[in-house]
């Protein structure tokens, strides 16, 4: 979590625009329905992704094959070329051979203010990759290339980064987030292409495999309230429950230690409830005193150099997807009953948000920016979050109420501490589902805008 005193990349961006297969875990407890979910709202948000043998045979090639089977993927076949890179983090220079692909274009049904990208891979020792936009103005002019990361699973090869100092003097990458710098202007992105570069060591047979490629686009509209919703679900999903407050001064390489480990702390909570966790193996490296060893796990390896934190949306949902069989998605959802359409069909969500002490009843805590799991709905419409931001494992089952959960994760304004405007997420969330998800999942997947 961060702390109301610490600003998050949503309050820059503000300032800016200013300026300018469930597992032993998994089933559900309990479902009484009380009415039908809501869809998403179809004209905010934009979700495309590439994950088929034909989307990964369609677009631009060179030095990359599409790879068949249960999850099909993109690989190195044969190189296009060697380049060297110096990493920004350690200092060394190293030769790589790669290989590109380059989306067809996407034409955006919902003129953007935001994309956020998002994938999924395996990169063994060795290998590593990065994902690039590049989009149309409604102005009709052109971006440049933007970084939107570089990553590995490991951080042996190179240190997974963001890139900062992008900006075109119309739009700014933000950590993991391209943005109109003016939306007041009317400027907006209207279509996108994203490019993947696949890195291996020269003259291996060993590559990256990417299964999963896609962006969130979206254009929602300023706002400190949202319009209060309905009750419509009464259930709750078995989430295991960590706390990343008793890894408080642990690791503090990763972001000053588990006080900052939101992020971390509720990707590995969801990746737990579908059966999945870090073998003894993995886990050798953190100190056997620890309790919850897989939280540090979860910190090591979503950590942005750059950023100097835990947080980066899009690398969370790559690390949840290092698992077997587990896609992971970064989206903005419309409404508690798009959260409901997902915990109805067995599907926990990762929300974010900021808001002051006296905005939340029961946290005990204000923060400029704060990950939490939804694990379900009482039979008054109040929210269950697993809330990491807890005193002990014990403690993390929190009971919110509806009307202010809704609000300060939808509404993109509002007062920090010092009455200044800051921003909100905009109801941005992680979503972590199997590979191959059930009938059932993949129509509420479907209705919230993801495939």
């Amino acid at each position: 979590m961060t702390r109301a005193s610490e600003p998050s990349r949503r309050t820059v961006i503000a300032a800016a625009v200013a300026v300018a297969a469930v597992g032993a875990a998994g089933p559900a407890a309990a479902a009484t329905p009380a009415a039908r979910p809501t869809k998403a709202s179809p004209n905010l948000v934009d979700n495309r992704a590439w994950t088929s043998y034909s989307d990964w045979r369609g677009g631009t090639a060179k030095g990359t094959r599409a790879v068949a089977g249960a999850r099909p993927g993109l690989a190195i076949a044969t190189p296009a070329g060697r380049t060297d890179y110096t990493d920004p983090h350690t200092g060394r220079t190293a030769t790589w051979e790669y290989a590109t692909w380059t989306s067809p274009v996407h034409r955006l049904a919902v003129p953007c203010t935001e994309v956020i990208a998002s994938w999924n891979a395996h990169t063994p020792a060795g290998t590593w990759l990065q994902v690039e936009l590049t989009g149309t103005y409604s102005d009709g002019t052109a971006t440049p290339w933007y970084v939107m990361g570089r990553w590995a699973a490991g951080d042996q090869d190179i240190r997974r980064t963001s890139v900062d100092g992008q900006s075109d003097g119309k739009s700014s990458i933000w950590t993991d987030t391209f943005a109109i710098d003016d939306t007041a202007s009317g400027l907006r992105l209207v279509s996108y292409r994203l490019r993947l570069t696949l890195y291996r060591t020269p003259g291996g047979r060993i590559t990256p495999t990417v299964w999963r490629l896609g962006a969130m686009g979206s254009d929602i509209p300023d706002r400190f309230t949202v319009p209060a919703s309905a009750p419509g679900l009464a259930q709750e999903l078995r989430v295991p429950r960590y706390s990343q407050e008793i890894h408080a001064g642990q690791y503090p390489e990763y972001d000053n230690g588990g006080e900052a480990w939101c992020s971390p702390t509720s990707s590995q909570m969801i990746i737990e409830y579908w059966g999945r966790r870090p073998t003894p193996g993995q886990l050798a490296w953190v100190d056997p005193s620890y309790a919850d060893p897989q939280v540090c796990h979860a910190a090591r390896f979503t950590y942005d150099y750059q950023y100097a934190g835990c947080g980066n949306w899009p690398f969370n949902a790559a690390y949840a997807a290092t698992y077997k069989d587990l896609q992971g998605v970064v989206t903005r959802l419309g409404s508690l009953g798009d959260l409901e359409t997902l915990i109805a069909a067995g599907i926990p969500v990762i929300t974010s948000q900021s808001f002051l002490k006296t905005e939340l009843t029961g946290a005990g805590y204000g923060t400029s920016g704060h990950l939490m799991t939804v694990i379900g709905f009482t039979a008054d419409g109040d929210v269950i979050a697993n809330d990491p931001a807890s005193p002990g494992d014990d403690a993390v089952r929190r009971v919110y109420q509806r009307r202010e959960f809704e609000n300060i994760w939808l509404r993109t304004k509002r007062y920090n501490a010092s009455g200044k405007v800051v921003s909100g997420t905009g109801g941005v969330c992680y979503l972590y589902f199997p590979a191959h998800p059930s009938a059932r999942r993949r129509k509420a997947l479907a209705a919230v805008g993801v495939r």
